[in-house]
């Protein structure tokens, strides 16, 4: 079957809107005239790497684990495309470090028993260490209404506890609410969601957590699907746009399941065949674009196994700090959209880097 005309409208959407200007509303959509998509395009520069350098986040853990600080430049190996590039900048950064965090509630993606069962785990969350968190949190609820952000940081888990509190978040209205076209309008909707709190965390200096707790959203791949050139051309510029823009704005997502062990096996691991970086337009499929896969490319983690949903966000909120910050100069791309491969290694056994894994380089 081929894809709809307003699913390849979709993939057409511009990603500029995740670089607007810092006027752009937390809640609504991608821009939509040709004036506005122009303007949004402007790139943006990392704010803590110079202009001919790239910036990296990076988390060293073990195996299993917490975070592990103390690290110094001389004990990670950088490789571009496998081949090894010296590290120009270097910051470890220690535990306290001020991070910005944003949890994600999403009720659009997610049924309305595992919305009522994520709030619950939540409150568990929230109330844990007499409602004292590790770090400042900002709350956000992803409806079909849009994406709204709750107030600002905070450390008190009773009062996050209270913004969401009032919040129906189980209802949806969508009409199509099942099916592949219904897939396809929760896919736009989750899309346009991550490219307006994108866009509100570009505007912020430093590294950003998004921690989306959400089963996904559709991934429209398989049997039966087949996708025109133009439709694959369409979505690498998305894939190539979402990736530049995630990067240049210090955000590492994560994706967390609440449907813990209900959730079946085959949508647990399945993300895992888009997690590779695509180099060529022929190459895209629209799985490329999961929440998981974007979680995986740009260092975070996908949890997705338990019932313990409190669990899962705390380990996501654990990776905070302490962490690495690493700056390198990138090499001159032969062609536009050239995708680069990078690779962190820890020279110590046991550990691991955990940062994103590639970039598109331009000429």
């Amino acid at each position: 079957m081929l894809l709809s005309a307003r699913l390849l409208l979709l993939a057409l959407t511009p990603l500029g809107a995740f670089m607007a200007s810092a006027q752009a509303p937390v809640q609504g959509t991608a821009p939509n005239t040709p004036a506005q998509a122009a303007e949004a395009r402007e790139p943006l520069t990392p704010p803590s790497a110079a202009p001919n350098e790239m910036n990296l986040y990076a988390v060293v853990t073990p195996k299993s684990g917490l975070p592990v600080g103390g690290l110094k430049a001389s004990d990670f190996t950088l490789l571009d495309n496998n081949v090894p590039q010296p590290i120009t900048g270097f910051r470890a950064v220690p535990q306290d470090a001020p991070v910005e965090i944003v949890l994600i509630v999403d009720a659009v993606n997610a049924g309305v028993e595992s919305v009522a069962y994520e709030r619950q785990q939540l409150d568990k969350l929230f109330k844990a260490n007499d409602g004292v968190l590790p770090h400042p949190i900002s709350l956000a609820v992803f409806t079909d209404q849009g994406i709204q952000v709750q107030g600002g940081s905070t450390s008190d888990g009773k009062v996050l506890m209270q913004a969401l509190d009032p919040i129906a978040t189980g209802v949806r209205i969508i009409g199509r609410s099942t099916g592949f076209y219904g897939a396809e309008e929760r896919l736009q909707l989750s899309l346009n969601a991550l490219r307006t709190l994108g866009n509100r965390e570009a505007q912020k200096p430093g590294r950003k957590l998004m921690i989306w707790v959400s089963p996904g959203w559709p991934l429209l791949s398989g049997v039966g699907v087949d996708l025109s050139s133009r439709q694959q051309q369409a979505i690498f510029a998305e894939i190539v746009g979402l990736s530049t823009a995630l990067r240049q704005s210090g955000i590492t997502l994560y994706s967390v399941d609440p449907r813990g062990n209900a959730a079946p096996l085959q949508s647990r691991v399945y993300y895992e065949n888009f997690t590779k970086g695509i180099s060529k337009p022929n190459q895209t499929d629209q799985g490329d674009l999961a929440l998981q896969v974007l979680a995986t490319q740009t260092g975070g983690l996908v949890l997705n196994g338990g019932n313990d949903i409190s669990v899962l966000i705390d380990r996501c909120i654990r990776d905070a700090a302490p962490y690495y910050q690493v700056s390198f100069r990138p090499a001159t791309a032969e062609h536009a959209n050239e995708f680069h491969k990078i690779e962190l290694r820890v020279n110590q056994p046991g550990l691991i880097a955990r940062t994103r894994n590639g970039y598109y380089a331009q000429p």
